[in-house]
């Protein structure tokens, strides 16, 4: 398939700039994939179309304050620093800005949030076929302890900020109620909708709530560039299964129950599990970690996940191409169904992206 196939025309001011005002207040598109039916719920609606026996699936990763900014230590030119894998203590993979200042051998000097020189510095080891930055920082036992002091959360580009007291709040909001793990540097954002309150009403109507582990990268918001879709090479992310949620996977599917995904994210574990097992029928999922880079684009055929529950995603991303396999498994109409639905989406004025509605696929 092409590319350009799955590009679509977003009115600008439909791109979420803020969080709903309450987390479980956002607006639902339902999409039946039976009958092409789509409806306009809210998102406590959710509670309508899960039935006892059902098993949540959602992806419990943390977000860390990834966005550092710094300034060349003799030239006194200014960086933005977004880290995206740890190799050790003090020693990251990160994407800099601007990159033709970043060679091998620059120093930068951190700034704390008010701007002040901080005792912590950074130097540029290597540079890699992506254009990725491998720091090693210096002036702190270990940079991950001071984030919180240092970072910025790391909202995606499309969502900007003029004022610090809205910044403030995305450290609340662009992070889900559940989450535990760090190691994202974009939020898993179907999961944003959720309030402990209505995770406690999904469990009180016999629905199974389970987590699985995705550190989010920032390949999730990278447009696909090439121009087919085989000629596109897929982001790593990391992932971690337990043995509990990989259980009440197994007896789930066995059982004939649904396993509901939360998120593009979760499904992406998931089906990289099933791709690699022995006996998909019977045992879909192992647990364990690892990384994945499965590329879901139509047609596939799901083995494990039966609805999905996410966002509204960016045009020419893999994101949009994974729920557009997923409204039509085995076929590759789903591109036509997905961007028939988007666009009534767009009549609708239904809010777009991270901060966005969200749409579920039954």
């Amino acid at each position: 398939m092409r590319t350009a196939d799955f590009d679509y025309e977003l009115p600008p001011e439909l791109i979420a700039q803020a969080p709903a005002p309450q987390r479980d207040q956002s607006r639902l598109l339902v999409l039946h994939r039976d009958s092409g039916q789509v409806e306009h719920r809210r998102f406590r609606d959710l509670l309508a179309y899960l039935r006892p026996g059902d098993l949540l699936v959602l992806n419990d990763s943390r977000v860390i304050p990834a966005r550092l900014r710094g300034t060349n230590a003799h030239t006194e030119g200014q960086f933005e620093i977004l880290l995206l894998e740890e190799n050790g203590a003090n020693d990251w993979w990160a994407m800099l800005r601007p990159g033709k200042r970043a060679r091998v051998g620059t120093q930068i000097v951190l700034r704390d949030k008010r701007g002040q020189r901080s005792p912590v510095s950074a130097t540029v080891l290597e540079t890699n076929d992506e254009g990725h930055r491998r720091l090693r920082f210096a002036g702190a036992p270990n940079i991950a302890e001071l984030l919180d002091a240092l970072g910025e959360v790391p909202l995606p580009p499309y969502i900007t900020r003029s004022d610090t007291s809205r910044m403030e709040e995305d450290r609340d909001r662009y992070q889900t109620v559940f989450a535990e793990p760090a190691g994202s540097v974009a939020a898993p954002t179907a999961g944003l909708h959720f309030t402990q309150s209505l995770l406690a009403e999904i469990s009180a109507r016999g629905v199974q709530v389970r987590f699985l582990t995705l550190h989010v990268g920032p390949g999730t918001f990278a447009p696909v560039k090439a121009e087919t879709l085989a000629a596109h090479t897929m982001h790593e992310e990391r992932y971690e299964l337990s043995e509990e949620t990989a259980r009440a996977i197994n007896e789930a599917k066995r059982a004939g129950r649904r396993v509901v995904a939360v998120g593009t994210t979760s499904v992406r574990v998931l089906e990289t599990l099933a791709a690699r097992s022995a006996d998909p029928s019977h045992t879909p999922v192992t647990p364990g970690a690892g990384k994945t880079r499965i590329f879901i684009f139509p047609p596939y055929d799901f083995k494990v996940v039966d609805a999905l529950l996410t966002n509204f995603h960016l045009p020419r991303s893999t994101l949009l191409m994974l729920v557009s396999a997923f409204a039509a498994p085995n076929d590759t109409r789903g591109q036509e169904v997905m961007l028939t639905t988007y666009a009534a989406a767009v009549r609708e004025r239904y809010r777009f992206f991270s901060y966005g509605d969200a749409m579920l696929i039954l």
